[in-house]
């Protein structure tokens, strides 16, 4: 299994790296990033990076289907493809 993981849209690719980068600096981690590099950085670091994204990005979808009365337009075809 790989360790790589891909942004099914292309599109959202900056604002992923954006997201990563102001939670990383909202639980104190930036300095720690920009001395050590992201291959430095302990596996519990980068796990509550990883949870503090998710837990925005739950936040960010729930507001958004409250804003659109519980409706997900699911016509659009995905952006990336799927695997």
């Amino acid at each position: 299994m790989s360790n790589h993981r891909r942004v099914l849209n292309p599109n959202a690719q900056e604002a992923l790296e954006h997201l990563k980068y102001e939670v990383a600096q909202e639980l104190g981690l930036d300095d720690d990033i920009q001395q050590k590099g992201w291959g430095e950085m302990t596996t519990r670091e980068v796990g509550k990076i990883g949870g503090g994204m998710v837990r925005k990005m739950i936040r960010f979808a729930e507001a958004e289907m409250a804003a659109r009365n519980g409706q997900i337009d699911m016509s659009q075809p995905d952006q990336g493809g799927a695997s």
